[in-house]
């Protein structure tokens, strides 16, 4: 696939709400249906008509009790509760569907890297090597107080936990078993030769994993990589481990700024530039004409519930931001949740002062990410200016209404990209990862999960 096409995942939650929050309340809205197989499969089978690479599954373990000390306006908003777990959607939409990816968020800080690596075996085999894990340490102390712990580990603290994890991980994917340890040789009796099966012997500071991996290979071994972190400690780590990285920002000057970074410190890690895809958020509102585009942007505004946003703008920062008058300017905040959400604001434009109600309201349609808004083809391009002058390579799509945002992409969208030569036609046959770099479907050589070693621990 040629570099310059544009590339699309839909960004979605097992929840009824998600980056917009107070959209469920929307008539055609039916992000209710959450709870439903076929509200999924609709999805699943929406998406591969409009071949895009992935859905990116968005998840959480805690609650947004950031915002007045409480989770009452969480629930009352659905702000990404109730939530249900995005894991069991992938064999679901695995099943009504040939070719699409299934990026899944799991957050390592909580879970032992051991059963955590079975779970991600078995999807890429039933999903017949479909599968991609977004990494991410968590955000909030709700999820660490409700798994034991008085609050979550410090921001560094985490990725240091997170770089032994990989390496536990790794050894688990690409090392425990070798490519022929399964010769399922009924005449001999032999399923397994167990001299090619070998225990991964790994002694860290947080992990102790002596033995083998419970599953045989699958088709990637690991799946994809995706990561999300744009701190200075986020940015070193996905530029060892990542090959996808989502980013998110107001503006394309934030943008440009995240990737020009995190490709530099690619380079610094010794790893090919074409190695790493790098989407950004936004939301597309389209229709037939640039004035049915308008009225739906009217129509979804009136939706658009300031409480809602700073709920979630305060789980995101750590900052109660009932705190603060409606027209008090945002500042930068350093907090161990979200350290880059309310810079994102301040670097958009260092000439503008965002007041709270401006970034509330920015943030109740699409989340940190642009809103784009026009006819097939004032969006078409709105899209290539993105990618020409940001150096992404793909958007992550997130909806204003489910299913109608996504119905609409695919629609309007994907036909003017397509007739522009901006975006694929057909699916590469093949695993997620080769389809996103057309290079196999294992982990390239000089990647960090090939070069770990059994009996060694580096972390």
């Amino acid at each position: 696939m040629a570099s310059n096409l544009i590339r699309f995942n839909a960004f979605q939650m097992n929840a009824a709400g998600h980056q917009s929050p107070g959209l469920w309340a929307h008539p055609r809205d039916r992000s209710h249906h959450y709870r439903e197989a076929a509200h999924w499969v609709e999805l699943a089978q929406l998406l591969e008509r409009g071949l895009f690479d992935s859905v990116f599954l968005a998840d959480v373990l805690g609650v947004y009790d950031v915002y007045r000390g409480s989770l009452d306006a969480s629930l009352r908003h659905a702000t990404q509760v109730p939530l249900n777990d995005p894991l069991a959607l992938v064999p679901l939409m695995a099943q009504a569907t040939t070719h699409l990816g299934f990026g899944v968020t799991c957050a390592l800080t909580y879970e032992h890297p051991y059963p955590f690596a079975r779970r991600m075996s078995t999807l890429d085999h039933l999903t017949g090597g479909r599968v991609g894990w977004n990494i991410v340490t968590g955000y909030l102390d709700s999820a660490a107080r409700n798994l034991g712990l008085d609050r979550q580990l410090a921001h560094d603290d985490r990725y240091d936990l997170a770089d032994e994890y990989m390496e536990v991980v790794y050894k688990l994917w690409e090392q425990s078993w070798d490519d022929d340890a399964v010769r399922l040789d009924k005449a001999g009796r032999v399923f397994t030769d167990p001299a090619k099966v070998h225990a991964i012997a790994h002694h860290g500071p947080h992990f102790q994993v002596p033995g083998i991996h419970l599953c045989e290979p699958s088709p990637q071994r690991t799946p994809v990589l995706y990561q999300a972190g744009t701190s200075s400690r986020g940015k070193a780590f996905a530029a060892r481990h990542a090959e996808c990285v989502f980013m998110s920002g107001p503006s394309q000057t934030v943008i440009a700024r995240q990737v020009d970074s995190l490709r530099s410190a690619l380079a610094e890690a010794g790893r090919p530039p074409g190695s790493l895809r790098i989407f950004t958020q936004a939301l597309v509102i389209t229709g037939e004409s640039e004035a049915q585009a308008q009225d739906k942007l009217a129509d979804y505004q009136r939706y658009i519930d300031i409480d809602a946003s700073l709920t979630l703008l305060s789980g995101w920062t750590g900052v109660d931001f009932s705190r603060y008058p409606l027209d008090a300017t945002i500042e930068y905040m350093d907090t161990e949740a979200g350290r880059s959400a309310l810079a994102s604001f301040s670097a958009a434009d260092p000439s503008r002062r965002w007041t709270m109600r401006e970034a509330a309201e920015f943030v109740g349609l699409g989340g940190r990410g642009p809103v784009l808004v026009g006819s097939p083809t004032q969006v078409a391009d709105q899209l290539e200016d993105w990618i020409d002058r940001t150096g992404i390579d793909g958007f992550n799509l997130t909806y204003a209404l489910s299913h109608e945002t996504m119905e609409d992409v695919v629609r309007w969208v994907v036909p003017e990209l397509q007739r522009r030569g901006r975006y694929r036609t057909a699916y590469t046959p093949g695993s997620l990862r080769h389809k996103l770099f057309a290079q196999g479907d294992r982990l390239p050589a000089e990647h960090a999960g090939r070069q770990v070693k059994l009996g060694t621990t580096t972390s």
